[in-house]
Parts: structure tokens; sequence; C-alpha cells
């Protein structure tokens, strides 16, 4: 594999894992919570698709309860945490991954545990990709100014469908045929257009 640049944010299936954040059915009132959850559903059967590495952590689950079953993330074991971070809860899992080299980051909520796990990888020296349309947060407010924020530190913003074509990279891979049919259907809309149409400052 082709050495990664650092700072263009290219994404290789091989060399890269899908964070799961806290989508709990205590989270059910979060602002566009069935789209959010519809869009990271896709980017998680398309990581099964292309053999990625996935990681689904729950908040305080005694409390704000499982996972929800529309994610689909049956089989795959979530890591209880009540560190506003992901990483403290599977620092093993990429401990025991030095070849990674880039997370693909969704769930809830974007100013708190999606902003503080983005900062703890970026620290590690990993290139983040925050899925926006695939993260959100009870207040808009803050979930632009946290997109703003990481952004600032480094980390990528990128549209689901964006990322998936940038992992798959070629028409001829031998998925793509199953993974053009997760992407036919257009995203649920999330309420991000007027974040990106220019009147903004913040996301400039």
């Amino acid at each position: 594999m082709a050495a990664v640049r650092p700072g263009l944010g290219r994404l290789h299936p091989g060399s890269t894992i899908l964070f799961l954040c806290d989508m709990q059915e205590k989270f059910r009132h979060v602002a566009y919570f069935p789209q959010i959850v519809s869009v990271a559903a896709r980017m998680l059967k398309v990581a099964r698709l292309l053999d990625m590495p996935v990681v689904v952590t729950e908040q305080y689950p005694q409390g704000l309860g499982p996972t929800v079953p529309e994610l689909g993330a049956e089989g795959l074991r979530a890591v209880p945490k009540t560190c506003f971070s992901m990483v403290p809860a599977v620092r093993q899992e990429l401990d025991s991954r030095p070849q990674l080299c880039s997370v693909l980051l969704c769930g809830l909520e974007t100013q708190a545990c999606i902003l503080n796990t983005a900062l703890d990888l970026l620290e590690r020296g990993l290139q983040v990709h925050v899925v926006v349309d695939a993260c959100s947060s009870r207040s808009q407010v803050d979930r632009l100014v946290a997109m703003s924020r990481m952004r600032q530190s480094g980390a990528f913003l990128s549209t689901s469908e964006g990322l998936i074509l940038q992992l798959v990279g070629d028409a001829a891979h031998p998925q793509f045929k199953e993974i053009q049919k997760i992407i036919k259907q257009p995203t649920p809309d999330s309420g991000l257009l007027g974040f990106f149409q220019g009147q903004n400052p913040l996301l400039r």
C-alpha cells in the first residue's frame, strides 16, 4: 500500500477504521436522530463489505440504554464508557492496529463525544474524517460550532457518499455493485445545507 501523505486525507480500507459513537435509545430526542442513524448504518454496511474494522461505543448504557437496532450493529460488541471521548475505552483496539491511518467518525453528540474523540485521535497522529451527515446534537448551534472546531484542529469534514466513493476508489472494485446499491438512495436531509451555503463564517 502506498504511504498516506500527511494532511491530504486519502483513505484506504486497509488503514481505516469506522467509529460509531453512542447511538442509543435515550438519545432519540437529538435533532435528526433517525437520519443520522440511517447514514451511520450505511457506513457500517460499506465497512463490512470492505472488511474494515468497526468500533461501537455506548455512553453509560445503564442509564442511556443500548444501541438502537436500526443501526444494524448486531454481532458487534458495544464498548461501554463514561468518558466524553471514545478513545480511552477503545485504546486497546487502536494499539492493536498499528497500520491504522484514518478514522471515520459518526454519532452523538457532535459538541461532546464526537469533538473530544476527534481531538484525542488527532493527538495520536491519526487522520480524522467526520461524517457530517452522520453526526448531530440537540442544539444545532453546538453542532455547527463543534464542526468548525474540529476542522480548525485538522479534522476533515466529509459527507458519507464522498467518503464511501473514496474508499472504493474504482468502479471496477469487486464490491462496487453492492456498494452502488447502498448509495443509490440519496441520503436523508439532516439539516446541514444551510451550514455550507456561505453565510456561515464559522465554516469558512
